[in-house]
């Protein structure tokens, strides 16, 4: 035996193998006490303000405006000025070399923007680091791709800028959501307000030193923050030609209600309630990883998120020891810890809904299992749920519950699954797990949703389209498909005439 054999044998076998906290730091992240709004390039003192915390910790992070009627509408105003005054007519090469030099910077800058996205919403450094900025910084270089190709993008037709955009956007994903409307919004040549979750302000309001340092003209775009009163003075204002909105069915309905008639352009992205349908071919190993990452991902504040898994008869018992293990071994805690899977639930309100929920699902029979697990005793935090003899008509299975809850039922047949995959007022999305490609054609047909992942969930592309049917709204965004809701078109010219 050599001296390193020696060595090696003589070492001591580990008895514990629980990971070491591993922090990231705050130190690059930079907080002011006190934000105002952005408007034409200026910092606007707001006249009222709110304080944003962190979820994990309760602390208050920053002091945010709270916009008053007049402070949207001098955003308003400074947008449709820019609109005017050049942005419009600006040559699309010109408007792409803005939205490259903005993915760049995000780019540059994202370890700083992944803090602080983890920071104000809670959700795990890792996605923050690993999703939410990658993709948000894809879809300003993808729609800077298009921005002089509008012609081609629509042949035989005369694309022209809407005008000014109004958008809200929700606060499970702030800075993605904001690229998806932002990006597409600016390569078409309009100009825009946008006014991010009360909750989640921070890194939109970071990302107007990026358009600072991108030398985007000021009055392109605008931010104002506020809560759900803000979003309401953005929608009834008069000089707002499109309005794009993300988040609850509930606020969707009451905005489409405001803009009747009014002919001004209307996208919703709303809730979901989707199923992950898994048959009794699947590789169960892919298929329970993917079964988690389509609900514990983000702790559940996802749209789309897999919510309901239906799990073909045969192989339901192996399905659920399989996954109740796997949950077994989610990391919940610290959302700046990189070994964090399930971070802090964004806000008191949503916390208490979820809870409402959960307790409902008890009430009504249906069995529910959580791993072991110890939560923090300061912040907001639920543990990876599952519940299981859960029936079609329990609130757990009709309802978005927008957190880390899952509730399982059966299907014998593949015309069961669909039948009862599509018995929701819901349309966003669905899995399916199967190792015949004629099996997810067939599937893909007939599920009511927007988009099907197959073998795989929650992988997004900004070169795909994403929206839903039903009560989960209306529009397309990401793609070719996602430009068409931000232009105009004078069919009676031809192009360039």
């Amino acid at each position: 035996m050599t001296e390193i054999e020696k060595s090696r044998s003589a070492a001591p076998v580990p008895s514990d193998w629980t990971y070491a906290p591993a922090p990231e730091s705050r130190d690059i992240v930079r907080l002011e006490q006190r934000y105002g709004h952005f408007v034409g390039g200026e910092w606007l003192e707001p006249q009222e303000t709110y304080a944003t915390i962190s979820p994990a910790t309760e602390e208050v992070l920053a002091e945010v405006g709270q916009a008053t009627p007049e402070e949207v509408a001098a955003a308003v105003r400074a947008a449709r000025e820019a609109f005017a005054n050049g942005w419009s007519e600006l040559p699309g090469p010109e408007r792409a070399k803005y939205l490259f030099r903005i993915a760049r910077i995000l780019q540059e800058r994202s370890r700083e923007f992944a803090v602080l996205e983890s920071l104000n919403g809670g959700k795990p450094i890792k996605e923050s680091r690993d999703v939410d900025l990658p993709l948000a910084a894809a879809h300003f270089f993808y729609y800077a791709g298009w921005a002089d190709k509008l012609e081609y993008a629509f042949p035989n037709r005369r694309p022209r800028p809407v005008g000014v955009a109004g958008q809200i956007i929700p606060w499970n994903f702030p800075l993605l959501m904001l690229a998806w409307k932002v990006a597409p919004a600016i390569a078409c040549g309009n100009t825009v307000v946008l006014k991010p979750a009360e909750t989640t302000p921070l890194t939109a309001l970071l990302f107007c030193d990026v358009l600072r340092q991108a030398e985007l003209p000021p009055g392109v775009v605008n931010i104002v923050t506020g809560d759900g009163r803000t979003g309401a003075e953005l929608v009834k204002n008069p000089d707002i030609d499109k309005i794009a909105f993300t988040g609850s069915t509930e606020v969707g309905k009451a905005i489409q209600r405001e803009l009747a008639g009014s002919g001004r352009k209307l996208t919703l992205e709303l809730g979901g309630k989707a199923a992950n349908i898994v048959f009794d071919d699947a590789a169960l190993d892919q298929a329970v990883e993917g079964i988690v990452n389509g609900i514990y991902f983000n702790q559940g504040h996802v749209c789309c998120a897999g919510s309901r898994l239906f799990v073909q008869e045969s192989i339901y018992e192996p399905v659920v020891d399989k996954l109740k293990r796997r949950l077994e071994t989610l990391r919940v805690g610290d959302p700046l810890d990189k070994n964090t899977d399930v971070g802090a639930i964004n806000s008191a309100m949503q916390l208490a809904k979820i809870e409402e929920l959960v307790e409902a699902g008890k009430e009504e029979g249906a069995e529910i299992y959580q791993p072991p697990c110890r939560l923090p005793e300061k912040g907001y935090w639920f543990a990876p749920t599952v519940f299981t003899d859960v029936a079609q008509s329990y609130r757990i299975a009709q309802e978005e519950i927008f957190g880390p809850v899952l509730s399982v039922l059966t299907f014998r047949t593949p015309d069961e699954a669909v039948e009862k995959a599509n018995n929701t007022p819901y349309g966003l999305s669905a899995g399916v797990w199967t190792e015949k490609g004629s099996r997810i054609l067939w599937m893909a047909e007939r599920l009511r949703a927007g988009v099907v992942w197959a073998n795989t969930y929650n992988r997004f592309d900004p070169a795909s389209p994403f929206g839903g049917y039903k009560e989960s709204g209306f529009g397309r965004e990401g793609g070719l498909h996602g430009l068409e809701p931000y232009l105009r078109f004078d069919e009676s010219e031809p192009w360039g005439g």
